[in-house]
């Protein structure tokens, strides 16, 4: 497996640090959090211009055409500058999961409008609902839905939603609804990361159209390939936000003095950035291997275990990072002024946007001690 990038991809990574070097420096990141609604529509159209938000989609449909490492290398960059934007769950998850259902109608109309900038899409994921009481029955028009879904990762800016629900029988179903339909109304979630927003999404005896309906969930396990394609990207962005992390510390270290020196020539400043820099590259392997992977279209068994080793070593990486570089820069790395609780707070965030660590963790040990499988 050859991970070094090509001439193409070097273009993709030092267009999007030139260009979120302008735009998502940390002065802009404070501004657009900071706001009410925590979006820049000014940014997201720039992007879209850019042609990132359709990377993913095919060629026929107006699409780069581009795979799973391209997509890490523009997520490891959205990660190192914080970037307020949908992307991830509208470019990445929601567009994962359309495309698996791409024969549908609905679907591919809504796949065009995320080509053409026309459109952004968030997924309510049914792990994050099952308490929730959602259901739907069959009309003589197309359905009957109510219920309530939470934690909808930037449905604030959202003009579609992907969510399931449940019939009668219990049998849980994949829907795509306008945000702004009649019967659905929504209510923005405050979290401690102010740089992505989440909404909580209630419906009461809305009407859906026939067309609405993607999928028939018949197995508990049915997202589970999406997900851990979108896990590979989650956890690109880990990566980038660990890399912030250890240049913020590098930089300060460097400037430091105490007792006559910079601190960065102290011995135990020096093991623990270089302990840093050891989860950094470790976890940047395991992810830019799972995207490697990912686009082989590999087995459910092997792009599961990847995409869990990626999430989990880049996660860890993440919070590890963070945390000691608040610690290596003393007091001032504790104060609310400076962006590293940012930083610490997207990483927290993210490591429980999909499923927790834990999650995949037990998912690869189920996997690896009641099967074998070819890796």
């Amino acid at each position: 497996m050859n991970l070094t990038p090509t001439s193409e991809q070097l273009l993709i990574i030092d267009s999007a640090t030139s260009f979120l070097e302008k735009q998502s420096d940390m002065k802009a990141v404070r501004n657009i959090s900071e706001n009410s609604d925590g979006f820049d529509q000014d940014l997201w159209d720039q992007m879209n211009e850019l042609g990132w938000c359709n990377l993913l989609l095919p060629d026929d449909i107006g699409g780069m055409g581009m795979g799973y490492v391209e997509m890490c290398l523009l997520q490891e960059k959205l990660g190192q500058y914080l970037t307020c934007s949908p992307f991830f769950d509208s470019s990445v998850l929601s567009t994962i999961v359309l495309l698996s259902h791409s024969d549908k109608k609905s679907s591919a109309e809504t796949l065009s409008d995320l080509s053409e900038g026309k459109a952004i899409v968030s997924f309510a994921l049914p792990h994050l609902n099952k308490s929730s009481k959602n259901q739907v029955k069959k009309s003589a028009t197309g359905w009957l839905l109510n219920g309530q879904w939470s934690h909808i990762g930037s449905l604030p800016s959202a003009d579609k939603v992907l969510l399931t629900a449940k019939d009668e029988q219990g049998q849980e179903h994949l829907f795509l609804i306008d945000a702004s339909s009649t019967g659905f109304n929504s209510v923005e979630q405050k979290t401690l990361d102010l740089t992505q927003r989440n909404g909580c999404l209630f419906a009461e005896n809305a009407n859906l159209p026939e067309t609405a309906h993607l999928a028939m969930m018949n197995a508990p396990d049915y997202l589970q390939r999406d997900l851990c394609f979108a896990s590979i990207g989650l956890a690109a962005e880990q990566v980038g936000i660990a890399q912030k992390a250890l240049d913020l510390t590098l930089k300060y270290v460097g400037e430091r003095s105490q007792f006559g020196k910079t601190i960065s020539g102290f011995q135990a400043v020096k093991h623990r950035c270089a302990q840093m820099s050891v989860e950094l590259e470790s976890s940047r392997s395991a992810v830019y291997g799972a995207a490697c992977m990912a686009d082989t279209k590999p087995s459910n068994d092997t792009l599961l275990f990847y995409g869990a080793q990626a999430f989990v070593e880049a996660t860890k990486a993440a919070i590890y990072c963070t945390e000691e570089s608040i610690q290596l820069h003393g007091g001032m790395g504790f104060t609310w002024e400076f962006d590293l609780h940012r930083l610490l707070k997207r990483a927290q965030y993210n490591s429980q946007r999909l499923l927790p660590i834990s999650w995949w963790q037990e998912k690869v040990a189920a996997l690896l001690l009641d099967q074998e499988i070819s890796l």
